[in-house]
């Protein structure tokens, strides 16, 4: 879908910036499409610990109820009840207070936004598609294949995703800079703008100086 949207709407190559499984989506377009794609941005990208090749380095506990409780997904009747009791204003917020550092970040506004698709007659079994898909790449698969410049960019105060963890995995020549941000959570493009997006513009103004202010 980001291809043809890079091929149709755009017309020509791109550079994309993703964060969290946005950042593998883009990663993922870069390695079929190197044609298409002249950078990749990613921000706090998914380390995917859930993923069935990582299930051995999980606490034992999660070992146990991650196949119990995506296997429940599965299923029609639980998926639709489950998604009916957290696709609320106040589970929204608690998750949002947990991933950004900054409480004031988390708005109102934010919460509407992030409800609003979860309205539509699909939400809830994309969803369960999307908690239960433990295949697939790891990041680890596709930044050595990368053939463009490769950002990162790391909120340290990520809960979900350890800045330590990404280091480690995007340590590879591939990745041109990884840069950290303290006291940023796991959305540093939308929680520290100012801090994200003159990165971007000097990496940018790096590799397609016809795009820089």
């Amino acid at each position: 879908q980001i291809a043809d949207f890079c091929r149709e709407v755009v017309g020509e190559p791109v550079f994309l910036v993703g964060n969290s499984i946005g950042a593998i989506a883009a990663m993922q377009t870069a390695v079929d499409y190197p044609d298409l794609v002249q950078g990749v941005a990613a921000l706090n990208f998914s380390l995917r610990l859930l993923h069935e090749r990582k299930r051995a380095t999980q606490l034992w506990h999660q070992q146990f109820s991650t196949p119990i409780l995506q296997g429940l997904l599965q299923q029609p009747w639980f998926y639709r009840f489950f998604f009916q009791i957290i696709a609320q204003p106040r589970p929204v917020r608690q998750a949002l207070l947990q991933a950004y550092h900054n409480p004031a970040a988390v708005t109102d506004e934010l919460v509407a936004m992030l409800l609003k698709p979860a309205r539509d007659p699909g939400a809830a079994a994309v969803f369960a598609a999307f908690t239960t898909y433990s295949q697939g790449p790891l990041p680890e698969d596709l930044l050595p294949q990368l053939r463009c410049p490769t950002l990162v960019i790391w909120g340290e105060a990520d809960p979900w995703e350890p800045v330590a963890l990404g280091r480690e995995v995007a340590n590879l020549p591939t990745v041109e800079d990884f840069i950290t941000l303290p006291n940023v959570g796991h959305c540093p493009q939308d929680e520290a703008p100012e801090l994200v997006n003159p990165l971007l513009l000097q990496w940018l103004g790096r590799h397609a100086p016809a795009m820089a202010p």
